[in-house]
């Protein structure tokens, strides 16, 4: 039985091939069409699910649409006529697209996918979310919790999976949201809602958190069971076009941060305010899901479930014996989750556990492409390049890691979530205290504060951080060890803000951030045999196992695709060489790119 499962038209639209229960293929459309966070239907996704499948639209069962839109519309509606006559706007804005297409999403399922002749249907939003989280996982049992901005009405979730059943014990509705009220602060320090929290918990670190105390005196009334109220005098994303409204910049001395513009010690201190906030609030949720539930294990989904610094404080804490993270937490996510749903609980699938393993196969359920086709785009751009045999790529690429080299990395099937795992990477060595900058800067265009992660074996993960487990999916954060880290002089202790970003800290400089920690992906040897083989022959040649991995694109683009995509980003920024497939491309080789300086204006590169 094929059953596909549809996210779209808020943001990270995606598809999801699920045969038999077991996970295809899954990816974003913005892969394809190159829009970040594209919204709209997946055409390209579903297409690719439906290749990668053996099948055509009229093989598939079954379609789950991740949410219920007229569920939504109906929140939709209360709200702006709560709130009438403000927000008539907003209100005119998002009304024509919704009475146009939103509303009559099964005719346009069945407008999009042509030959379709299966059954529809439709779970609520954050079932598609524990569904997410909990099918896939390795427990037979066990609590969840989705945090998000909102579904429907629905903005946290919490309740229990066991075999093929999933119960929402518990929720938290809209307009009271811990994803919203993290979104009104990226919105006032400067960042995009939606794609720039990340930002946001990278920039915590460098400030104190000062506003802590009048984020709980003003704007949320916090219980000891973490359930909340938001205080909406304060916020102006009911109705409005905006997150924040004038009180809330009373409340904070001033408007919003210009996006692009410097960032000062205001920002890092309200960033570490919402981030200590956050933290606060999921820790009571989990203590609480455990004291109400019983449950060892606890798993997590739903954009907020991305905070890795915050999954990281949760797991240090020891509330539960082990936690399991979805890779794809947001929307993208849901349309696995959907997809599960419809198998197990919906259709009285019995669900197989394997111990220690979970359903996600590293997550690498995207696009691969063979060596032929490879070279065969290789030829079509007159690229110079030098293929290697077989077995023979890790050896050479641990050599030129280890004499400084920047390296984007393309291999395998692509990562499905928003997090590069070693397939579409850029790697480098962790050990310069110079690699944070110089990829920020030269190769990412992104902001200099921004921290990389590490990949390292997972058998010496122990070694170098403060945790005890694996970390596929690059979703906790660790302190280094403290026999890694370097000692601080008090002249470096009285540094402030951004002026902590240079000072060594360990030695594994260009994953340690400025409190110690690190965003940790642990590699596994059978999931992802030859990303694990580079590391390891770069830990025989420097006795380091430890690399940097950054996401293979540019600030502003998706991650990579194809092998176009690939060339096209190693082109236009300065990585050193590529590696994809078994080919091998020294940058000071290659003919200039021709035609592109539309793409050199935005990124001024010259």
């Amino acid at each position: 039985m094929n059953i596909l499962g549809i996210s779209c038209f808020y943001h990270d639209s995606a598809s999801c091939l699920v045969r038999d229960g077991e996970i295809i293929a899954a990816v974003q459309e913005e892969r394809f069409t190159r829009k970040k966070h594209d919204p709209n239907f997946p055409k390209k996704a579903v297409e690719y699910c439906l290749k990668e499948g053996g099948i055509s639209i009229g093989g598939v069962d079954y379609v789950v649409f991740y949410e219920k839109p007229l569920l939504k519309f109906e929140r939709i509606i209360e709200t702006y006529l709560a709130h009438a006559p403000f927000g008539l706007r907003s209100f005119l804005m998002a009304i024509p697209i919704w009475l146009k297409e939103k509303l009559w999403m099964a005719e346009l399922v069945k407008k999009e996918l042509k030959g379709f002749q299966g059954k529809l249907l439709f779970p609520q939003h954050h079932e598609s979310h524990a569904a997410s989280a909990f099918y896939p996982s390795p427990f037979e049992e066990a609590a969840f919790l989705t945090i998000d901005g909102v579904g429907e009405w629905t903005t946290t979730s919490w309740g229990v999976g066991k075999g093929n059943q999933l119960d929402i014990l518990y929720e938290l509705r809209f307009p009271h949201s811990l994803g919203l009220l993290y979104a009104a602060f990226t919105y006032y320090t400067g960042f995009k809602v939606n794609s720039g929290e990340y930002k946001v918990m990278g920039l915590a670190p460098y400030g104190k958190p000062k506003y802590a105390d009048a984020i709980y005196e003003h704007l949320i009334d916090l219980k000891a069971d973490g359930s909340f109220k938001l205080n909406m005098e304060f916020f102006n994303y009911c109705a409005g076009l905006t997150m924040t409204n004038e009180r809330f910049h009373k409340l904070f001395g001033g408007g919003p941060r210009k996006p692009e513009s410097r960032l000062t010690q205001k920002e890092m201190d309200l960033a570490a305010s919402i981030q200590n906030v956050t933290e606060e609030v999921m820790l009571r949720m989990v203590r609480h899901i455990k004291k109400e539930t019983g449950q060892r294990y606890l798993c997590l989904a739903g954009g907020v479930a991305l905070n890795c610094v915050a999954n990281g404080k949760i797991m240090r804490e020891g509330i539960f014996d082990d936690l399991w993270i979805q890779p794809a937490s947001g929307d993208a996510g849901g349309a696995l989750g959907a997809a599960l749903l419809a198998w197990h609980k919906a259709l009285g699938h019995e669900r197989a556990v394997v111990k220690g393993k979970d359903k996600q196969r590293g997550s690498y359920l995207g696009p691969d492409f063979n060596d032929e086709e490879i070279e065969a785009f290789l030829k079509t751009k007159n690229v110079q390049f030098q293929r290697y045999a077989n077995g023979e790529i890790p050896s050479v690429v641990a050599g030129l890691l280890a004499q400084g080299k920047v390296i984007g990395w393309f291999q395998g099937r692509m990562e499905f979530g928003p997090r590069a795992l070693g397939a579409r990477s850029i790697i480098g060595d962790a050990r310069l205290p110079t690699m944070q900058s110089v990829m920020n800067l030269k190769i990412k265009f992104r902001e200099s504060f921004r921290p990389f992660a590490p990949s390292v074996l997972k058998e010496k993960v122990s070694d170098y951080f403060d945790i005890d487990r694996e970390s596929p999916y690059m979703l906790l954060v660790a302190d280094v060890k403290k026999e890694r880290q370097r000692k601080t002089t008090i002249d470096e202790e009285r540094l402030w803000g951004i002026d902590k970003l240079n000072v060594i800290r360990s030695e594994i400089p260009a994953v340690t951030h400025v409190d110690f920690s690190a965003r940790i992906q642990t590699v596994d040897k059978e999931i992802h045999t030859l990303y694990y083989a580079v590391i390891e022959e770069f830990y025989k040649k420097t006795d380091c196992p430890v690399i940097i991995n950054t996401s293979f694109n540019v600030r502003g683009e998706p991650i990579v695709c194809s092998p176009e995509d690939a060339y096209r980003c190693f082109m236009r920024t300065h990585i050193d060489y590529l590696v994809i497939g078994n080919y091998i491309l020294d940058k000071a080789r290659q003919p200039e790119l021709k035609n592109d300086d539309d793409w050199r204006k935005k990124y001024e590169l010259d």
